[in-house]
């Protein structure tokens, strides 16, 4: 099986919506080549270092939430 690895990395940017606090920061607890990807895409802080937690940049946050909806939400009745 061949795994796609952008819907992998959509699928945690919006995942890590659900850690989300202090404004726009979120627990790192996701596979490391995937928040590599998400930094070289622009989404998050780096996530190498001691912090227990990544920044969205305003990009990633706005991503986050899209996907999120997308992936999660179930229709209002």
């Amino acid at each position: 099986m061949t795994i796609d690895t952008d819907r992998i990395d959509a699928a945690v940017l919006a995942l890590l919506r659900l850690g989300l606090h202090d404004g726009a920061r979120a627990w790192k607890s996701f596979d490391w080549d995937v928040m590599a990807r998400l930094h070289e895409r622009g989404y998050i802080s780096d996530p190498v270092g001691t912090a227990k937690a990544v920044t969205f940049t305003d990009e990633g946050l706005r991503e986050s939430e899209r996907l999120f909806q997308a992936l999660f939400g179930k229709p209002e009745r």
